[in-house]
C-alpha cells in the first residue's frame, strides 16, 4: 500500500499487487469506514473510450467522466471496491504515468495484442489472468466475503466481464454495460472488434451468448441501448441464453435493462447500476 486517502465515508488506497506473471498492478481499493466484519466487494474494470490515459483514476471519480465513477457510489453504499488498471492504461504504460494522454498509448496496446498473437497467445488471456488476481485479492481481504465478490464494467470494461463471468466460478454476480454484442453481428455489420476480444479462430467455435450461458446461475445485468453498436443484439444474446438459467432454476437472475440513446452511461443507466449492485451484493446493515 503506497497512500491512503480519507475520502468522506471510505479511505481510498493506492496500493500494487502481482498477477500471474509476476507484472504488478496498480490499483485503487476503496474500503468503508464503518465495515463490520465480512461483506460484499465488487472488482470493477474501467472502460476504454479512446482514452488510455484513464483507468482507475476514472472508475474513483479523479479524473474523467463523472458518470464512471462508479467505484466511489458503490464503497458509499458499504462495499469494498477494487480498482485496477487494465494493461496499457494509467500507471500501466510503458515509460508513462498520470492521467495525461500521450502519442505512444494507441501503439502501446495495440504491440501488446500483436506481439501475443505472434506468439501463441492472446492480449485476452492477459487481461484474463489480471483479472484473476484481482478477485484473488478481494478474497484474501478480512473485510470481504468471499462468496459475495461481483464484478462490474462498461464497454471494454464490460467485454472482460463477459468473459471472466463465464470462466471464474468465484464470480458471485456480475454487470456488463454496453459490451453484448455477438461477434456475427459485428462482422456482419462492421463494427470494430476491440483488441482484447481479437481470438485466434474464435467464430464458429462460440460467441457471446456462449459466454452468458455460462455465467448461469449467478446473477447477471446486462444494459443495452438501441442505438449502441456495441450491444446491438444484447437482446437476442440474453434470449439465447436465457434457457441456462431456466436450466439452472434461476429465471430471474438473468436480467436484461434497454435504455434509449447511444453507448454512453447516462444518468438513468448509472443509478440502475449501482442500485442493482447494491441489492443482489446482499449487503449486510451497518
Amino acid at each position: 500500500m503506497h497512500d491512503v486517502v480519507e475520502a468522506g465515508s471510505f479511505e481510498r488506497r493506492r496500493i500494487t499487487y502481482s498477477c500471474a506473471d509476476g507484472d504488478r498492478i496498480p490499483a485503487f481499493l476503496l474500503v468503508p469506514r464503518e465495515r463490520n466484519g465480512p461483506g460484499p466487494a465488487v472488482l470493477i474494470h474501467h472502460q476504454h473510450n479512446g482514452q488510455r490515459h484513464l483507468g482507475k483514476s476514472e472508475v474513483c471519480g479523479l479524473a474523467g467522466d463523472p458518470l464512471q465513477a462508479f467505484g466511489v457510489a458503490l464503497a458509499e453504499r458499504g462495499l469494498v471496491v477494487l480498482a485496477p488498471d487494465s494493461i496499457c492504461f494509467e500507471d500501466r504504460r510503458a515509460g508513462q504515468t498520470g492521467v495525461e494522454p500521450h502519442p505512444d498509448d494507441w501503439k502501446q496496446h495495440y504491440d501488446e495484442m500483436t506481439y501475443r498473437l505472434l506468439r501463441g497467445d492472446t492480449l485476452m488471456r492477459k487481461v484474463l489472468d489480471d483479472a484473476a488476481a484481482g478477485i484473488s485479492l478481494l478474497a484474501a481481504l478480512d473485510l470481504v466475503d468471499p462468496a459475495r465478490i461481483g464484478i462490474l464494467g462498461h464497454s471494454y470494461g464490460g467485454n472482460t466481464v463477459l468473459f471472466q463471468a463465464a470462466l471464474d466460478e468465484r464470480v458471485a454476480f456480475a454487470c456488463s454495460s454496453g459490451a453484448a454484442c455477438s461477434y456475427r453481428h459485428k462482422l456482419t455489420h462492421a463494427t470494430a472488434i476491440e483488441m482484447a476480444e481479437v481470438l485466434p479462430d474464435a467464430i464458429g467455435r462460440f460467441d457471446i451468448d456462449d459466454l452468458l450461458r455460462l455465467a448461469a446461475p449467478r446473477p447477471m445485468l446486462v444494459l443495452s441501448a438501441p442505438d449502441d453498436q456495441y450491444s446491438a443484439d444484447a437482446a437476442e444474446l440474453v434470449r439465447l441464453a436465457r434457457p441456462a438459467y431456466d436450466e439452472a432454476s434461476a429465471p430471474d437472475a438473468l436480467e436484461h435493462a434497454e435504455y434509449s440513446g447511444g453507448h454512453a452511461v447516462t444518468p438513468e443507466r448509472f443509478d440502475r447500476v449501482v442500485r442493482w449492485i447494491d441489492a443482489v451484493a446482499g449487503r449486510e446493515p451497518r
